[in-house]
């Protein structure tokens, strides 16, 4: 149970402070600005795996969950709770976020700037460098360590101050899924519910790939 309170808590840290941003951003006509949002995005992720990693893995995101099940690191009979945790923390911060801010229209919801094509390759390119680099530092099934914090929030923010004005840059089912559903804006989740899984699952036999190529040329040296 604790696995499953920690991908709770962490996504619903991720959801209330990253969209939280978005959201005060509008209430101060832009302050914060994108390249703060894309930070703030990368430090939550950063403190949830610091703080949480060696206790569920800080997967905080379903797209990663369903890669490491793929990859064969994380428990199949895992997956479904994990995934109802991290939705359920998503949904809970948004609705927070609702009654702390009842006037806003969006919560932060991830919405196209342009096509939906154009989004949802964006969203499969970007989700697959995260897990790609996701998995080379995790251990196991957990992203834990010195480093992975550090890597893995700034890869978020990377990825955030690069594609979030465009379509929003979620990498994250949970994350767009919990401020649509309370917003009500839902006509454009799919993109941000399987493209983020596609290019999370496509990185792992790319990184496959990688590591036997790697290994093969040590021995040949």
């Amino acid at each position: 149970m604790s696995k499953f309170l920690a991908e709770f808590i962490g996504t619903y840290a991720l959801v209330f402070f990253g969209t939280g941003a978005i959201i005060v951003n509008q209430e101060v006509n832009g302050v914060i600005t994108n390249v703060g949002i894309a930070i703030i995005f990368g430090l939550i992720v950063m403190a949830m795996i610091y703080s949480l990693g060696n206790v569920s893995g800080a997967h905080i995101n379903p797209a990663v969950s369903i890669a490491f099940t793929v990859a064969g690191r994380f428990p199949a009979k895992h997956l479904f709770p994990y995934i109802c945790c991290q939705i359920a923390g998503g949904t809970l911060a948004s609705l927070t976020l609702k009654f702390l801010f009842p006037l806003n229209g969006y919560l932060g919801a991830t919405l196209p700037r342009n096509s939906s094509t154009q989004s949802f390759v964006l969203e499969m390119i970007l989700t697959f460098f995260l897990m790609l680099v996701i998995i080379k530092v995790a251990t196991g099934s957990k992203e834990q360590g010195m480093f992975a914090g550090l890597t893995i929030g700034s890869v978020v923010a990377l990825e955030a101050m690069f594609a979030g004005p465009i379509c929003g840059a979620s990498m994250n089912p949970a994350r767009s899924i919990a401020p649509a559903i309370v917003s009500g804006h839902v006509k454009q989740l799919w993109i941000y519910i399987f493209a983020p899984i596609i290019g999370a699952a496509v990185s792992i036999p790319v990184s496959n790939i990688i590591t036997v190529k790697a290994a093969n040329d040590y021995i040949i040296e």
